[in-house]
Formats: structure tokens, sequence, C-alpha cells
């Protein structure tokens, strides 16, 4: 039995993790702002923000756990400036000091983002980076505040960059997708094929587990792509959701309707609408093909325990069961 400290398990990938190690009898700590999102997780949460240093290390001293899985963040885009997005910069900063006064850690996972770089910019080494957010700029400062301070970490880590992650207890803007579709008013760009690096949450949490375990020395100090392999081709996916649930399979639209939509999405977002169903941002996200290189990946985690279509059908029960 080993133990776990989670920032941030409160979110979306931090439910399901918790759950995932629960589920393998680990002590797990979730050490987040936030209480949890799903109420069994009651009695393992520890209130606590990232940015206040003393009360970190005085629960991870107290603790002493032998795996850190770093998650906590701010992740929406709504910031006007760098200096919004504090907990993704100082706050890694305050993980890796905290982390670097144990003698027991072992290993420490950062997540980072894909918004690192624009959407359909494939990087070139781990540290090209072309942000076009204050989010995606915000990670790129945590991920090098890492590597400037890796001296200081004794342990082994490694930063993994989720893609586009789906599943129980997910939020914007993939629970959207899923509610667009069961309420038939998704519509995909007519004739276009578009294939992403997209990820089912429980595939993430093993990977996760693969990460903290196999092949350590394989990913020690590397940046890693987090998503499902192979890639998911969107009306293909969209298509096993609404088959699934038994809605109408989504229509395809021109692409001129879409673009006008989104237009009228933008204008509704400027006068205070906070999510509306389409945006000039998430059309170009939609439209715009996403394909990682998971070799690294692969070779750490070779098997994933879910397929697609589990993934939906475990997604859709949750919906039917928690979701609004």
């Amino acid at each position: 039995m080993s133990r776990f400290f989670i920032t941030g398990g409160s979110g979306f990938i931090g439910t399901n993790l918790i759950q995932y190690l629960i589920d393998k009898e680990h002590q797990v700590i979730n050490y987040d702002i936030a209480p949890p999102r799903n109420n069994a997780h009651g009695h393992l949460w520890v209130q606590g923000d990232i940015l206040d240093v003393n009360v970190l290390s005085s629960s991870v001293e107290q603790y002493d756990p032998e795996y850190v899985v770093h998650l906590a963040a701010r992740t929406d885009l709504d910031g006007k400036n760098l200096a919004d997005y504090r907990t993704n910069t100082d706050g890694v900063l305050n993980i890796v000091n905290t982390v670097s006064q144990s003698k027991i850690i072992k290993r420490v996972l950062f997540a980072s983002s894909r918004l690192v770089c624009k959407i359909g910019y494939l990087p070139k080494t781990d540290t090209d980076y072309l942000p076009t957010t204050f989010y995606g700029e915000s990670k790129v400062v945590g991920e090098k505040i890492i590597r400037e301070y890796q001296n200081n970490l004794s342990c082994n880590w490694v930063i993994f960059r989720p893609t586009s992650i789906w599943g129980p207890w997910f939020d914007t803007p993939y629970k959207e997708f899923f509610f667009t579709i069961l309420k038939s008013l998704y519509v995909h760009p007519k004739g276009m094929r578009i294939d992403k690096s997209f990820g089912y949450v429980g595939n993430t949490v093993s990977q996760i587990w693969d990460l903290l375990f196999y092949d350590s020395q394989l990913s020690h100090q590397k940046t890693i792509y987090m998503c499902d392999y192979p890639p998911i081709e969107v009306k293909e996916w969209a298509d096993l959701i609404a088959q699934q649930n038994g809605s109408k399979s989504p229509r395809e639209v021109s692409v001129f309707i879409l673009k006008t939509l989104a237009l009228i999405g933008d204008t509704l977002k400027v006068l205070g609408y906070k999510h509306p169903p389409l945006t000039s941002f998430r059309l170009n996200n939609l439209m715009t093909n996403m394909v990682y290189d998971t070799q690294l990946l692969q070779k750490i985690s070779p098997s994933l325990p879910f397929s697609t279509e589990e993934g939906v059908l475990e997604t859709l029960a949750w919906i039917k069961k928690y979701a609004k």
C-alpha cells in the first residue's frame, strides 16, 4: 500500500484518479481548495490552496507521501492577464519547493496542458512553445519553472499534457458536447474528416498509474501528451454517442453556417454569456486536426483498459445518474 498526495483532486481528472487509487486500496489525500465533486471522497479532502506554501508544506510533511500528482490549476480561458493564473505559475514553484524538502517522495507528476501551443501546432521539442491564451502562457511558465529548479528535486518527475479528456465527472466543454448530441443539437462540418487525439478519463488515470510505476526511468524528465490511441474521428465519435443513447445521428452543416453561428456565440460571450454553445475558438478547435506523437506513452502504457465504445457507455451511465 502506497501513499499518494493529489493536488486538485476535486477536479475532473483528480476525481477519477482518486477513485482509481481507492479501488487499488492505496492511501490517498486530496489537497484542493474546493470540495470533492464525488461526495464519497469527502473524508479524503484536505482543504488547502497551493498558493499558501506554508499550509501546503505542512500538509505534505504531515502526510509524508511517496507519490505526488499535481493537478491543481486554473483551467478556464477567461483570465485578463498572466497574473490571473498565479495558481499555474507561483503554485507550481510552491509544489517544486515543497517536494524538494521531502526525502521519501519517489516520483512527482506535473499536469500541464496542450494549450502551451496553439491548436494545430505540433511542437518540435519539449520546450517548443506557441501559446495564444493567458492560460496557455501560464502553463508554459509552469513548465519552465519545473525545468529551472529540477536540480532541487531528488525524485523522478514527468510533465504530462492532457489533450482533450472526457468521461464521468467532466465539465466544460465536453460535457456540453455530449449534451448537444443527446439533445440532437450537434451539427458537424459538412464533408470534413477531423482526427483528434482525445482521451477517455478511465484510460487517462490508468496511464497516470503507469507513469508513476512502470518504466519510470524511460519517462524521467520527459514531457508526454496524454491521450488515447489511435485518435478519434469526431463524426464517428459523435455518431457512436448518439447511437448508444438512442438519439438521432448528428446532421452535417456547411462550414459557412457554422462560422456564422460561431460569430453569434462570440457576441453572446462579449455580452456576458459565459458558455455559448459555439464560438469561433471552439469551432476552430473542432475543425483542426489534432494528432500527437504517443510513441513514448505507448511504450510505458501499451494497452488501454477502455475502448471508445466502453468509455461512451460509462459516460452516458454517469450522465443519467449524476449530471443535470
